[in-house]
């Protein structure tokens, strides 16, 4: 504590608010004093007026033993997946990332041989989704690892997508499918915990290709992003699926001011995803609700677009947007109606 803090004044725990309602506590008072400064704190991405286009900027950090383990992420995936998840930020609003900075904080249990092994993941990164890292910073850290990468990206000012544009009757669309990657974090954390019972037990990671690669090398979107620009579809929201896909429909209908509704048996869910579920005795649905870490992109467009995109492999219509006095509705198999809560992935639980 402080010796400047007040101690009969009550304090509230983090865990209270949660990551977003603290974001919004501790940035109500700020007032953006630049005329540039056309959206901060709420998005994916902060969005800056530099000229013809807008410039998207987007940070994320990512804490040893809160975001990532060691024991059994292999640090060169780790560097791909700090670039995939900025990146992903950056589709969200219908951009394309451009450059990264990424700073690093490392203890000195790691080698140098160890952080060129996660500087290549980076740079595989980059050349995936034709990124360039441009700066950062190094520091050393008393335990762990700890980095934080920043995204930078361009959009047209007439095809920006915020979460705040959805409206009444808008189809909700989401890209690839859905839960696989907190499938692939349960066997992870299964197979640790067998090593951890017996070390002479090896892991078995057997038909788990598919879930394991979600969780451990996730792909932004970029490909949707170019697909949605040749349909000439401009969604009227967008945001990734990184908290689990309730979560994210929460995000939209507030920043939007609007309901939805959306039905488990349109879901997209793999088969692999499916038998891992099953293996797990776990519902597949709920995985693809609150799992998290798909980087999927979920986003609403006018019934006016329908057309375009209806036969497309690549999107699933899930439902769509309905007035905010319906709330936020998960109609089941059954066809009974669940409210949505948001039961994703929080930092400060």
């Amino acid at each position: 504590m402080s010796i400047l803090e007040d101690k009969n004044q009550p304090k509230t725990p983090i865990s209270e608010l949660g990551e977003f309602k603290l974001i919004e506590h501790i940035t109500k008072d700020f007032v953006a004093k630049n005329s540039n400064t056309v959206y901060g704190v709420g998005d994916d991405c902060a969005v800056i007026d530099c000229g013809d286009k807008y410039q998207l900027v987007s940070t994320d950090m990512l804490i040893e033993g809160v975001h990532f383990d060691l024991s059994y992420t292999p640090l060169k995936h780790l560097g791909y997946k700090l670039v995939a998840v900025n990146v992903s930020d950056v589709c969200a609003m219908n951009g394309v990332a451009q450059q990264i900075t990424v700073s690093i904080s490392i203890s000195n249990r790691f080698t140098l041989e160890s952080i060129e092994e996660l500087y290549l993941g980076i740079r595989l990164a980059c050349e995936a989704f034709n990124v360039d890292l441009v700066g950062g910073d190094t520091t050393s850290s008393m335990s762990g690892i700890c980095i934080s990468v920043t995204a930078i990206g361009q959009v047209d000012k007439d095809k920006i997508v915020y979460r705040k544009g959805a409206k009444e009757n808008d189809l909700l669309v989401v890209s690839g499918d859905l839960g696989s990657a907190y499938l692939g974090l349960q066997v992870l954390e299964r197979e640790k915990q067998v090593f951890q019972a017996n070390p002479k037990m090896q892991p078995d990671l057997h038909n788990n290709d598919y879930v394991l690669e979600r969780q451990l090398k996730p792909e932004a979107r970029i490909d949707v992003v170019k697909l949605l620009a040749k349909k000439n579809i401009v969604p009227t929201s967008m945001i990734d699926v990184s908290d689990g896909l309730s979560s994210e429909l929460l995000h939209i209908c507030k920043s939007s001011k609007v309901g939805c509704a959306i039905y488990e048996d349109k879901l997209p869910i793999d088969f692999a995803a499916m038998t891992s579920a099953e293996e797990f005795k776990i519902s597949a649905a709920t995985c693809a609700l609150n799992g998290g870490e798909d980087y999927e992109l979920l986003f609403s467009i006018s019934q006016n677009d329908y057309e375009k995109l209806k036969d497309d492999p690549d999107f699933t219509i899930i439902g769509h947007i309905t007035d905010p006095s319906s709330g936020t509705a998960f109609i089941a198999k059954d066809n009974s109606r669940h409210d949505l809560i948001a039961q994703g992935w929080n930092s400060f639980d």
